[in-house]
């Protein structure tokens, strides 16, 4: 510990460097392995809840860091890239003394020079009330501003307008909602959305909410440990006991599956 207070050394550096670059290529993928089984539960999905045929269903995994969308072609999931050609999409949205709103990449490449007016890690505010301990800590540690909305709960307060966690979310499920439109060619109206396996019935529904707002209408919310196991074709070993570790950029998981 003493050692790390001084000037850190090329050594520490580099260490740091390595490590920050793994955690981040570890998100993407879990990123992606949970998206990938959230678009075969999709169309799974879109068969059984009703005999109607949805169109294209789309399978996102909303994350505190970062975002992505996912469909089935020629019966295999396949993760879509955005205008920036990554399958990835921070969860930022800012807002710009101009006026303008930016999301993704973006967004995140103007935080420093905005902070105040750039939204990070909403979802761990969706859902919650304002005197949640979760909430509290996060008043302490966001440059961004965290009220207490008329009936109790957290929202954010950016360039003089609030908004809900659900509305923060519904710009970002927006994004990944107009990444699939532009690599089908054709308006896409119904999803499945991931959600930590933690989630209680009220953030359930705020996440249902940010897609309804996003014009989206979520025909199902799953669990992420639940997607992680079925991309990898756990669902399929019977009389196994099953833990999954999700580590993601805002929250570590784990959960175990019978």
């Amino acid at each position: 510990a003493n050692t790390w207070k001084r000037q850190p050394s090329g050594l520490q550096k580099l260490l740091v460097s390595m490590l920050s670059s793994c955690l981040r290529a570890a998100a993407a993928c879990r990123t992606s392995a949970v998206a990938k089984a959230t678009a075969v539960h999709a169309r799974s999905g879109a068969r059984n809840l009703a005999s109607a045929p949805y169109g294209a269903v789309i399978g996102i995994d909303l994350g505190t860091t970062n975002s992505c969308v996912a469909l089935m072609e020629g019966g295999s999931p396949r993760v879509i890239e955005n205008a920036e050609g990554s399958r990835t999409t921070p969860s930022v949205i800012a807002f710009t003394s101009d006026g303008q709103r930016l999301v993704g990449a973006a967004a995140k490449r103007q935080a420093v020079t905005n902070p105040s007016g750039t939204l990070f890690a909403t979802k761990r505010l969706i859902g919650r009330r304002f005197d949640d301990p979760h909430v509290q800590k996060d008043l302490k540690t966001v440059p961004y501003q965290i009220v207490r909305a008329d009936n109790g709960d957290a929202w954010i307060s950016v360039e003089g307008k609030t908004y809900s966690p659900s509305q923060a979310g519904a710009f970002i499920l927006g994004k990944m909602k107009e990444t699939a439109e532009s690599h089908l060619g054709t308006p896409v109206q119904h999803a499945v959305v991931t959600v930590p396996a933690y989630f209680n019935d009220s953030q359930r529904q705020a996440t249902k909410d940010a897609g309804k707002i996003a014009g989206l209408e979520v025909l199902r919310i799953i669990n992420e440990p639940t997607a992680a196991a079925l991309a990898y074709g756990l669902d399929k070993k019977d009389g196994e006991v099953i833990a999954v570790y999700d580590l993601g950029g805002g929250t570590f998981d784990v959960s175990i599956l019978e």
